[in-house]
């Protein structure tokens, strides 16, 4: 049975002529005749009486009518639904980014992105880089904003620079800040009770790293939250974080932020997706909104011409290497 018989028949039974069938469906009458014959044979049964010249259903013809009308409705909306998904005005875009970038980046892009295309819903996975890595890997997530480098290990994705941001010490308001109190050395944190990330957030990799790198190692009064209770563990007193700059410029009053003294510390997050299947158009036309709303707002040093020095580890070409 051809999805084409269907239409035939339906226009057939709906007009009880052959030629006015012919005509709505724009064949050839002979051409329309010979295809509800071949309907005809294969279904076994005949469908349209055609006694002296009267064109009427049979009662296996009454039988499919309705049903050839539901498969060609279904068929119609299974058109509308694509070509919605086609033109943006349905679908979905699964996003994943680190706690950070969904408290610092992501709501005003998302906004952006909502008002150009109302219709797609956004999921968000917020987890680590490495989590999300996974995730992506096993196809639950079309885009993820990441920390390079990536793990390794990891699985075929390409990756897009999106930006570089400095990471930034803070400390209670009514704490005293480590060292001069202008900038803060690595070094100054030697003994300085801190509050650590859970195992897999990049950020506490980093920190440990750059102590770890400069001799010592980091001594934690809490550790295990993700980025909101880290915060709130800074701003009871319990010690001191490194958090990057645009969580902490919307930290509030209670919290102090000191900068890294040079060369500091700084994290490169890219936009990444897998390399062995393209993302949906809705991905894509976020990806757009992503790198436009970047393009521009990084420093033109920070800009990747493949010889910068920085090795994606938020490192400077001054610094020791790891």
């Amino acid at each position: 049975m051809q999805f084409q018989q269907l239409v035939y028949f339906v226009a057939v039974a709906e007009t009880r002529h052959f030629t006015r069938a012919a005509e709505r469906v724009h064949v050839s009458q002979p051409s329309l005749s010979q295809q509800i014959r071949a309907l005809e044979n294969e279904l076994g049964a005949q469908l349209v009486s055609r006694a002296r010249g009267n064109i009427a259903l049979t009662e296996a013809g009454e039988a499919l009518l309705p049903l050839a009308r539901r498969i060609l409705a279904d068929a119609d909306t299974a058109r509308l639904e694509v070509q919605e998904l086609a033109q943006l005005r349905r679908g979905r875009v699964r996003l994943g980014a680190t706690p950070s970038l969904c408290t610092g980046l992501l709501p005003e892009i998302l906004r952006t992105f909502h008002d150009m295309h109302p219709g797609i819903r956004l999921l968000i996975e917020e987890s680590g880089s490495h989590d999300l890595v996974r995730e992506l890997a096993r196809g639950a997530l079309d885009l993820a904003l990441v920390v390079l480098p990536l793990p390794s290990p990891s699985p075929a994705l390409t990756t897009v620079e999106l930006l570089r941001e400095d990471l930034v010490v803070v400390t209670s308001a009514a704490a005293p800040v480590p060292g001069n109190g202008r900038a803060v050395r690595i070094a100054d944190l030697r003994d300085e009770p801190m509050v650590m990330f859970r195992h897999g957030y990049d950020l506490r990799e980093l920190t440990v790293a750059a102590c770890r790198a400069d001799g010592f190692e980091p001594t934690f009064t809490v550790e295990g939250g993700e980025m909101d209770a880290v915060l709130g563990f800074v701003r009871a007193g319990l010690g001191t974080a490194v958090v990057p700059r645009m969580v902490a410029a919307r930290s509030g009053p209670d919290l102090r932020v000191t900068p890294l003294a040079a060369p500091g510390l700084r994290r490169t997050i890219a936009l990444a997706h897998r390399s062995d299947v393209a993302p949906p158009r809705a991905a894509r036309e976020l990806q757009k909104v992503l790198l436009a709303s970047h393009r521009d707002k990084r420093d033109p040093l920070d800009r990747h011409d493949g010889n910068d020095g920085d090795d994606g580890r938020g490192k400077r070409p001054d610094q020791d290497d790891a």
